[in-house]
Formats: structure tokens, C-alpha cells, sequence
């Protein structure tokens, strides 16, 4: 049973990295069911107050990075609030419009189309903030999966 157990807990941590690409998906969600996952199937006693306490400073880290990467990429691009609620927007609903594609073409034309209507900028800048919104996007996930890392990693270290 404990291959089992630690199967599925591995399928969580996985399923929470999927989640960095299409963000539909809760990360923080799987993450957090592993770790509960396995005080119910092992034990919850290497769960002090300090495993939980740092678990829950990354946890707000991993909500700032993806609202910081957004918002940094586009306002770097000369971006709007605008810019960002449009990303955002497009981030949620492309892979739903467009499967695969839309989680990359998705905050693109979202802040595109948000810049150029509410905005008014020009097309050439309108293009150059979903630019923006895309470098957004990626260093957000790459930084979000630098903190799962280290938030798994830390788990790892606490039950063995």
C-alpha cells in the first residue's frame, strides 16, 4: 500500500506542475492534497507549526509571483491596468477557446484587445504590451515552479 500512497501523492505534485502551463489547473490545490494526503495515509506528527508556517509564506509567494510576472510584464511594455485585466482575462479563457495554443495566444490578444479598445493605443503597441504579457506568463511560471520546488522539496525533507 505505501507505493500506492506515495503514487498518488507523486500524481498530485505532478498534476500541480501541469498546472504551471495551464493555469485552469490549482497548483496550490495539489500541492497542499499531497501534503494532506499523506498525514492521512502515514501521519500528520512531522507537521509541526513550522512546516505549516513555511509552507504557507510560499503559498502567498506563489499567489504574489503570478500576479507580479503579469503585472510587471505588462506595465514593462508599456501596458495599462487595462493591459493586465485583458491578459489575465485571455490567460483564463484561451485554453478553452483554443485548446494547447490558447494558454500562450490567450493573454496575448487578451491584452492586445484591451489596450486597443480601452486604451486606444496604436496596434504596434498594442502587439508590443501582449508581448509583454507572454513574458509575463512564462517568468511567472517559472518562477512558480521554482517555489513548488522548493515547497515539495521541503516536504520531502521533513518526512524523511
Amino acid at each position: 500500500m505505501t507505493i500506492i500512497y506515495w503514487s498518488i501523492i507523486a500524481v498530485l505534485f505532478i498534476v500541480a506542475f501541469v498546472g504551471l502551463v495551464y493555469p485552469i489547473i490549482p497548483s496550490v490545490l495539489f500541492i497542499a492534497a499531497g501534503f494532506l494526503l499523506y498525514g492521512v495515509f502515514f501521519s500528520f506528527e512531522p507537521f509541526g507549526f513550522l512546516f505549516w508556517s513555511v509552507q504557507i509564506v510560499l503559498i502567498i509567494a506563489l499567489f504574489a509571483a503570478d500576479y507580479l510576472a503579469n503585472l510587471v510584464g505588462v506595465k514593462k511594455f508599456g501596458g495599462s491596468k487595462a493591459g493586465i485585466w485583458g491578459s489575465t482575462i485571455g490567460l483564463l479563457v484561451g485554453p478553452f477557446v483554443i485548446p494547447v495554443a490558447g494558454i500562450i495566444i490567450g493573454p496575448f490578444i487578451g491584452a492586445v484587445l484591451a489596450e486597443l479598445l480601452f486604451q486606444k493605443k496604436s496596434i504596434s503597441e498594442a502587439i508590443r504590451i501582449g508581448f509583454g504579457s507572454l513574458v509575463g506568463f512564462f517568468s511567472g511560471a517559472v518562477t512558480k515552479g521554482f517555489i513548488q520546488v522548493i515547497m515539495i522539496v521541503y516536504f520531502l525533507a521533513v518526512v524523511f
